[in-house]
């Protein structure tokens, strides 16, 4: 029996592939990836902190989420400005209308802005190929406006994809895509258009799937942090290597988690020395100029 494939890259063992180095002769590259995320209000998908049951409008969870927005972000960023951490923001286009401001703090720093689609409250993979190439269309229309660029890269609002997104991405301008969690190394993918590159984008070093899903206490999540940039560091030795911080402001920016976060934090500035701290789309750039040399 022949299993279904997706068609996008070929396996390949991570011990057995070319090597080279990041930028600054280091072999980890770490990056921060905040995710800002704007809600329907009664209706649509939503990270929940308790169940509604179905029940619309759900009043607590779509608050919960907005305290994100509202005060979470916030207090992250001091940490960040404070640490001097370079941030990649993860954008929802809704956001841009809701609240501006936040998007100017991360403008005035010089964050990298990746689309997210217009709303986590959506799935791109439940679209038509002309409700997806419009949402993509809008999205990057929106980012560009604002940001006077369009974005370089994309990670799917639930990080979802139809057979379609990478063909649509690539052919909108997207140079890579975060949605696939299959390596710890850049992976080409193929489309009809060309070449996507996929950057790893981590799924259990995510607030979501460890706090919202899994129930992982704060303290607990903050020590998986600083775990796998440590152990990452030592594999890096064998082959360069990406590891991914993915983070909500909904979930670590409460004040409690806050607290566990900032430790894990203060232990990746004071990797920096050992590692490139950087943007998703820089690594992007880095690994595609090496393997056109």
């Amino acid at each position: 029996m022949a299993l279904r494939s997706h068609g996008r890259y070929d396996y390949s063992a991570i011990t057995s592939r070319r090597d080279y180095s990041w930028p600054n002769g280091t072999r980890l590259a770490a990056y921060i990836a905040l995710n800002l995320e704007h809600f329907s209000f009664g209706g649509g998908l939503g990270a929940q902190l308790v169940p509604s049951g179905g029940l619309e409008p759900d009043i607590l969870n779509y608050a919960w989420r907005d305290y994100g927005n509202r005060v979470g972000v916030w207090r992250m960023l001091a940490e960040f400005d404070r640490l001097e951490l370079p941030v990649a923001v993860l954008v929802n286009s809704e956001i841009y209308a809701y609240c501006p401001e936040v998007m100017q703090a991360f403008r005035k720093r010089g964050d990298e802005v990746v689309g997210h689609g217009r709303t986590n409250s959506e799935r791109q993979s439940n679209l038509t190929i002309e409700q997806e190439t419009d949402l993509i269309q809008e999205v990057t229309a929106t980012i560009a406006s604002h940001e006077h660029a369009p974005p370089k890269g994309w990670l799917g609002p639930w990080i979802s994809e139809s057979i379609n997104t990478p063909e649509l991405l690539k052919s909108a301008g997207y140079e890579y895509v975060l949605d696939w969690c299959h390596d710890d190394q850049p992976t080409w993918l193929e489309t009809g258009s060309g070449r996507l590159l996929s950057v790893p984008y981590p799924q259990e070093i995510n607030d979501i799937p460890a706090i919202a899903v899994a129930k992982i206490p704060a303290g607990e999540f903050a020590c998986m942090i600083i775990d796998q940039l440590d152990e990452m560091l030592d594999q890096s030795t064998g082959q360069p290597l990406v590891a991914g911080i993915a983070l909500h402001p909904y979930l670590v920016g409460q004040p409690f988690r806050l607290r566990h976060l900032r430790r894990a934090l203060e232990h990746l500035s004071g990797l920096r020395d050992r590692l490139w701290l950087s943007r998703p789309g820089a690594i992007a750039d880095h690994f595609a100029s090496q393997d056109a040399a």
